[in-house]
């Protein structure tokens, strides 16, 4: 009879990196012969995923994605087989005090409840060093590295013809791409935008593409802060939810990647930018420095000042823009899906038979 592994997942929605990489790391499951289903709390419609409540204790092994507090992790805690995790980070609950106690006390109560686990677990697994070092660091012993899966070939899409027209009117396009919250330091972005517009070059924009929805207070307080300096709804854009065809659109027609970010567990967009043959400048926070290991141009200061300046250098010096280029096109065979397929089959042994 073939051996069952699951993962476990707290929500499993449309479109959502970690979603995504578990729908892969199932599929290679079953490919190898096990039997594996992912099992979630909160699953979107239309996605191939049970409900937990269904979710039997007669598997060989299981995977909890760890990403949020949830009734799973006791659930793991009294769980027969072998157990790992697979930890996606928690923001640091200060990032939401100014705007949202709930959010910060979610997580502020995450970050407590991973320490739960540290006796409970036979692998942990982080998708970053820098998450696996937090996870060292909690007092995990057996811990690993193992980014998330990307099917880097969903980016040779299809644009949308008539975005790409509006972002190609001469104006420079500085990218960024994530969720619309704190730990991001958009207003950072906006102050850089401003100080390249008034001391660099006045043809630029800022396209900030992702969701604003989480935190209206937030997303407020930066429309108020491009309002006092000046800039208009053309200079600083902020698109909301976007297609995939639409954000693969904005990437190929941005000349630099640009993150502010002050707290990151792996940043997707790191890895995107690199696919697409976009020059990333990024502040050296969090798991940044660890996804770009030595590609893409590293910020140690968030000076808005410094930023604009590194932009402008990265745009305008061709050798240095190719330099960069070349050593992200090298940096993204690091998370090639066989490379990471190999890497977990190590991991499956040390979990199964370690």
């Amino acid at each position: 009879m073939a051996r069952r592994i699951d993962q476990w997942l707290p929500a499993f929605h449309a479109g959502d990196a970690i979603g995504d990489s578990a729908a892969h790391i199932r599929g290679y499951l079953r490919s190898k012969g096990f039997e594996s289903d992912i099992y979630a709390l909160t699953v979107d419609e239309g996605l191939d995923a049970r409900s937990f409540d269904t979710a039997a204790d007669a598997a060989d092994a299981v995977f909890l994605h760890f990403a949020l507090p949830s009734p799973l992790t006791e659930r793991l805690r009294r769980f027969g087989g072998k157990r790992g995790i697979i930890y996606h980070n928690i923001t640091p609950p200060q990032f939401f005090e100014p705007y949202s106690e709930g959010l910060a006390r979610m997580c502020a109560a995450g970050r407590q409840e991973i320490t739960t686990l540290v006796e409970s677990v036979d692998l942990a697994l982080a998708d970053s060093e820098y998450n696996r070092i937090e996870l060292e660091v909690l007092g995990f012993r057996r811990t690993g590295e193992f980014p998330i899966f990307l099917d880097l070939s969903r980016y040779d899409a299809a644009e949308c013809g008539a975005l790409a027209r509006s972002l190609s009117d001469g104006r420079r396009n500085i990218l960024f791409v994530g969720r619309i919250v704190p730990n991001k330091r958009v207003e950072n972005l906006i102050k850089t935008l401003f100080y390249y517009k008034k001391f660099v070059a006045p043809a630029v924009r800022l396209l900030v593409v992702g969701r604003n929805t989480l935190l209206p207070a937030y997303s407020n307080s930066l429309a108020d802060l491009a309002a006092r300096l000046w800039l208009s709804p053309e200079d600083v854009v902020f698109t909301g939810h976007v297609t995939h065809e639409e954000l693969v659109t904005y990437y190929r027609h941005s000349h630099c990647f640009l993150s502010m970010s002050e707290h990151e567990g792996f940043c997707v967009p790191l890895v995107e930018s690199m696919r697409l043959d976009l020059p990333v400048v990024a502040l050296g926070r969090g798991a940044v420095p660890f996804t770009l290991d030595g590609a893409g141009f590293l910020l140690s200061s968030p000076d808005p000042a410094v930023a604009a300046e590194a932009v402008w250098q990265v745009c305008e010096d061709a050798s240095l823009h190719e330099a960069i280029l070349e050593n992200q096109r090298a940096r993204l065979e690091y998370f090639s899906t066989d490379r990471i397929e190999r890497q977990f089959d190590r991991y499956l042994e040390m979990l199964l038979h370690g």
